[in-house]
């Protein structure tokens, strides 16, 4: 990075730490369980207007967009944080500061690397650098969980033939990936006539019926072609003790970061089903799909994230986890669309109510962001 780009950062990211942590603070504050981010929506849009964007919409996915440079602009950038957490809570959240660590539910996945990424943001919009491309400022939903990446799957919908580069915001400093862990999610139920246990012996029992398709599954052979995995996370069912089952269910996925062998294992899911048919009935209810890899320049993606590398060591000491995992960046990564997911904060305990992060990690997280940002910019 040169001289006076990186003193630009580093001056901006002085003078504007205070706000940021103020903005973590607020923000934190807002409840967003997946698909009822509307809270968060409508303060980061009247946030973002504050700064001074003159574009910024709410789309049906309850994505917050704040166009930059985009009229007449044929490519875009899309940079995005989201904004939903993993928890139910609809009331204000409780922030809690000791020493330098902000304890909330999700101030670290995703709130703090949301607050980058607007105060980025910020700086664009008050200074006003000449930009080599469209921007499009995205605080999106449906990130965790079951939200299936739905915001991000909205973005790419819009506006996929016009993105040329995509950055998510998510997880924990050190990390750049450019590799999209995918899965399949599903409900599989099983229902019998069912009885008493005495006088209908026999019959067929839908917890052994799901017991032995679990085995069966667990038998698969996995294809070899990229990592991939299965899991049975939770199963329910039965009445009591002395009754022949009627209903059970469980919830199963399996992951790769192989499209291929994501639709592999669709098929091997399906055979395994059929060939048990019998007195019974098997249902099974699709949750949720998050794509793997597709078809992408394997030499590109390797340039565009040695890039990315280049600006967080520029701020962070120590090595980079550049592993896959499963984020927004799936969906641009899907359909071959240039993609990186990358950390901006310390920190610990994501996805439980005691997760904290260490403020003294804003300022380096900030300068990341910007850097960023700033690298689609003549200055």
């Amino acid at each position: 990075m040169k001289n006076a780009l990186k003193t630009l950062v580093e001056s901006y990211v002085t003078e504007h730490i205070e706000e940021a942590e103020e903005l973590l603070n607020e923000l934190g504050k807002i409840p967003a369980p997946s698909r009822q981010e509307d809270k968060r929506a409508a303060f980061c849009r009247e946030w973002l207007i504050a700064q001074g964007a003159k574009d910024v919409t709410i789309d049906e996915a309850k994505n917050v967009i704040c166009k930059i440079n985009c009229e007449g602009q044929k490519d875009l950038a899309v940079f995005m944080a989201h904004m939903d957490i993993v928890f139910p809570d609809l009331e204000p959240l409780t922030v809690t500061r000791k020493g330098r660590k902000l304890y909330a539910p999700g101030i670290g996945d995703d709130t703090s690397n949301l607050v980058n990424l607007l105060m980025a943001a910020k700086y664009i919009l008050k200074n006003e650098p000449k930009l080599n491309m469209g921007f499009l400022i995205v605080a999106n939903a449906c990130e965790e969980g079951l939200g299936n990446l739905d915001g991000c799957k909205e973005i790419v919908k819009t506006y996929g033939d016009q993105i040329k580069a995509f950055y998510s915001f998510d997880g924990y400093m050190s990390q750049c990936t450019n590799i999209a862990v995918g899965s399949h999610r599903y409900k599989i139920t099983v229902k019998t006539a069912g009885g008493h246990s005495w006088l209908n012996f026999g019959e067929p029992n839908a917890i052994e019926i799901l017991c032995n398709l679990v085995e069966k599954l667990y038998a698969l052979e996995v294809p070899s072609e990229a990592k991939t995995t299965y899991n049975v996370g939770c199963i329910q069912g039965g009445t009591t003790v002395n009754t022949v089952a009627q209903e059970a269910s469980m919830l199963f996925e399996f992951r790769s970061t192989s499209q291929k062998c994501l639709e592999l294992m669709h098929q091997k899911l399906e055979e395994t089903i059929e060939a048990m048919r019998g007195e019974f009935q098997i249902t099974t209810e699709l949750l949720g799909v998050r794509p793997g890899n597709g078809d992408i320049d394997q030499e590109a993606l390797k340039a565009y994230t040695e890039k990315s590398k280049e600006i967080i060591r520029e701020f962070y000491e120590g090595d980079l986890d550049c592993d896959a995992y499963s984020t927004d960046a799936n969906i641009p990564l899907s359909i071959g669309i240039l993609a990186n997911t990358i950390g901006t904060v310390k920190g610990a305990c994501a996805h439980t109510r005691e997760e904290w992060v260490d403020l003294d990690s804003l300022p380096a997280g900030m300068k990341i962001a910007l850097s960023i940002l700033l690298q689609y910019a003549e200055l």
